[in-house]
């Protein structure tokens, strides 16, 4: 018999984190689980589909050791209803857990740990060291620019590169691009690729707080994340990443600086006329100190919406699909921002008022006469 009592908030917490890397479907049934290691007042919860897995401590209070899974989805539910106090476990040696809190009580299976996957370890050999709310912002501002389709699946993968001590992460589709650049304490030179939906999991866990670091372990075929008391470990996607640089152009014909909200506000009103049945793009004209955006589709109708903007160079009439429009823009939180164009087939540059801290790309629709 193994016994041991826990604070339900905190437990609740680290199962739910934890969770995120549970297969919902796999060969193998222990997947479908969280691994509860437990020595002494240590218990270590393990989660892991063999693309991510996540693992965290808790500080208990037992005197036994003991290793078992249970079911992931029920055993967060069960714990998450319990009353707001000290739960005890109980596990019997045939792997029976009583689950306990006054007088509300659970019943429910285990298996046992034998043949769950060993995560590999951290690797000090290689390690950066990244403020966590700036390796939160360089997640989120790229992400969605992360390929969905495996045709390529190196793109559905984010691009981390190191040299002349600046971090760079880039993400591209075929349609769009993202970088975001930060100087970074590294001396070396590092390049490798991680999955967008690890990074995401990755960023759902990183603080806010200034003060806090997340060390990034490096190995060849995974890297670890350490973000507080949590380890995400994530396989590396192999293959060559597109050479986006070569995609980002240095000239341009037309540049404008409008206020990013006041465009994402206009853009959302365009959205409400286009879904899948209804593809139309947006139709941009860029002149005389306006943009004025159309929308129309044949089932649902148009909208017509001007804003104001300074605008430097050539006139230019150009489309875009209005998602590809708005993701970068809502991805920034800078009152202004700048769009350089080089033509109307040409991809639309995105960047910040001053210096490259990111840069999005966005490519253009043909569009039909009106």
């Amino acid at each position: 018999m193994t016994r041991f009592t826990c604070d339900k908030i905190k437990l609740s917490e680290a199962l739910n984190n934890v969770s995120k890397a549970v297969s919902d479907r796999s060969a193998f049934s222990a997947l479908e689980g969280i691994k509860f290691s437990i020595r002494q007042n240590n218990l270590e919860l393990t989660g892991y589909d063999l693309e991510i897995g996540i693992r965290t401590n808790l500080e208990i209070r037992s005197a036994d050791s003991a290793d078992f899974i249970v079911n992931s989805r029920i055993i967060c539910e069960m714990v998450r209803k319990m009353p707001d106090d000290e739960l005890l476990f109980e596990v019997s040696d045939d792997y029976m857990i009583t689950l306990e809190c006054g007088v509300t009580s659970y019943n429910l299976n285990a298996i046992p740990a034998d043949d769950y996957p060993e995560l590999p370890g951290k690797d000090s050999s290689t390690e950066v060291k990244i403020s966590q709310p700036v390796l939160k912002s360089m997640i989120q501002q790229t992400k969605f620019a992360a390929s969905q389709l495996d045709i390529k699946p190196i793109l559905k993968g984010e691009l981390f590169e190191i040299e002349n001590n600046t971090l760079t992460v880039a993400a591209i589709d075929g349609y769009r691009l993202a970088v975001r650049t930060e100087p970074i304490s590294y001396e070396g030179e590092l390049k490798f690729v991680v999955p967008a939906k690890n990074l995401d999991e990755v960023s759902k866990l990183l603080s806010d707080d200034e003060n806090e670091v997340c060390s990034l372990f490096l190995a060849k075929k995974h890297i670890i994340f350490q973000v507080g008391n949590y380890l995400v470990n994530s396989r590396l996607l192999e293959g060559e990443f597109h050479p986006y640089k070569s995609a980002i152009p240095s000239t341009w014909t037309t540049e404008v600086v409008v206020d990013r909200v006041k465009l994402i506000r206009t853009l959302e009103r365009c959205l409400l006329l286009i879904n899948e049945k209804n593809p139309s793009p947006v139709r941009c004209m860029f002149d005389n100190g306006q943009i004025s955006i159309k929308c129309s589709t044949r089932s649902l109708g148009k909208v017509h919406d001007e804003i104001s903007a300074d605008i430097n160079g050539t006139s230019m009439e150009i489309g875009f699909k209005c998602r590809f429009f708005l993701d970068p823009l809502k991805a920034v939180s800078d009152e202004k921002v700048k769009l350089q164009l080089g033509g109307s087939l040409l991809p639309m540059k995105i960047m910040p008022l001053n210096g490259e801290s990111y840069t999005y790309l966005v490519l253009p629709v043909r569009l039909p006469k009106e």
